[in-house]
């Protein structure tokens, strides 16, 4: 489905987690990624950084991480240490909708490894978006590489493309960087963003995603 409204964009969006075996057209990246410079950042910044990686490039760097167990120090924390037990449960309501929709038991800790390690493959993506930005970029420049995403993925919607952005692949920032030519000194990586054709008809992609009611995050004043 090519979204036609932004409304269609934000709705239809959704974390894709199979893939056709179909290339992405560079010209259709390069269009999403130029429009995309757009993006809101504060001071105008423009903190955010990527590479775009298909075929032996990325095949390249995907069988590295096969290879190679995850960094320490972590790039990042990805979890926060002292998340409270709302949010926790957030996680584990995900969780349980995407590993039920696939017949993946609680129990079956080999399955659930398995899948888990697809995300080294960025679940059969043909393209994968490497986003870092420099180390001294504090808070609100974080805040405004999520912005930038955000639209970025927005517009591959209108493109009748999908993505799924990976906090993941942070786990192995080190080695990305070290195989994009991107110093470590310098620079933190974030996450990677797999980009392509979403198989709609798999299960991983048509489970109930929740959201918090309206009136639990948002108040109006003085309407």
């Amino acid at each position: 489905m090519i979204a036609k409204t932004v409304t269609d964009a934000v709705t239809s969006r959704r974390s894709v987690r199979a893939f056709e075996d179909k290339p992405v057209p560079l010209d259709v990246l390069r269009r999403v990624m130029d429009t995309a410079r757009w993006s809101p950042s504060g001071c105008n910044f423009q903190p955010w950084e990527a590479s775009i990686l298909t075929g032996e490039p990325l095949k390249a760097l995907q069988a590295k991480m096969a290879s190679s167990a995850p960094q320490q120090p972590e790039e990042y924390p990805i979890t926060p240490a002292d998340i409270t037990p709302t949010y926790l449960a957030r996680l584990h309501e995900l969780g349980a909708a995407m590993y039920g929709a696939q017949g993946i038991a609680r129990d079956d800790a080999e399955a659930r490894k398995q899948f888990v390690v697809q995300n080294t493959a960025s679940f059969g993506a043909p393209a994968l978006m490497l986003v870092y930005f420099p180390r001294f970029m504090g808070p609100p420049q974080w805040s405004d590489v999520g912005m930038w995403m955000q639209t970025v993925m927005l517009l591959l919607r209108e493109e009748g493309l999908d993505s799924c952005p990976q906090e993941f692949l942070a786990l192995h920032g080190r080695l990305i960087k070290e195989h994009l030519g991107v110093s470590d000194e310098s620079h933190i990586f974030f996450c990677g963003l797999a980009i392509g054709y979403g198989r709609h008809e798999e299960a991983v992609n048509t489970f109930q995603r929740q959201r918090v009611p309206l009136d639990e995050q948002v108040k109006f004043v003085g309407f």
